[in-house]
């Protein structure tokens, strides 16, 4: 039998799940009763109260696939032995120092440049705008390398 092991970001991401489903009940039912009022505008908030559960149903639905395969791709990159090494200075706070971020940077972009269909250097490449404070780029690259993954 496989060992389970849960992480504290798990037991958290999975207690903002189940507030977010408790809070979608709760709409679904509210959208049910403005429905039900004999009022046009009453009708019309009930129809976007039914609306919103499902938008952030499939927002949910798809940051958890997202983190579940960035964790495995981790995972596979950790056996292979190709996870960047965190070994880059940080600020007294833990912050990593910025020039050192952009000067790795470098590296990685131009290994994803070289290997633009190798899922594994989207990931690194991922990892260095990540640690150069580019969160919107780093988002970017992981789905490229997501997307890459599930081709392979």
């Amino acid at each position: 039998m496989a060992k389970v092991t849960l992480s504290k970001t798990k037991i958290w991401v999975a207690l903002i799940a189940l507030l977010l489903v408790f809070y979608l009940v709760i709409m679904m039912q509210r959208a049910v009763l403005l429905l039900a009022a004999p009022e046009w505008i009453a009708k019309l908030i009930g129809l976007a109260f039914l609306v919103i559960p499902f938008v952030a149903a499939w927002a949910l639905i798809s940051e958890v696939r997202f983190g579940a395969t960035t964790e495995r791709m981790a995972k596979l990159l950790e056996t292979e032995g190709g996870l960047p090494e965190d070994n880059l200075p940080r600020t007294p706070g833990g912050r990593i120092v910025r020039e050192a971020a952009d000067a790795e940077f470098e590296k990685y972009k131009v290994e994803a440049e070289t290997a633009p269909k190798d899922w594994r250097s989207w990931f690194r490449l991922s990892c260095a705008y990540d640690a150069a404070g580019d969160r919107k780029r780093a988002r970017q690259s992981m789905r490229d390398a997501i997307a890459l993954f599930r081709e392979a």
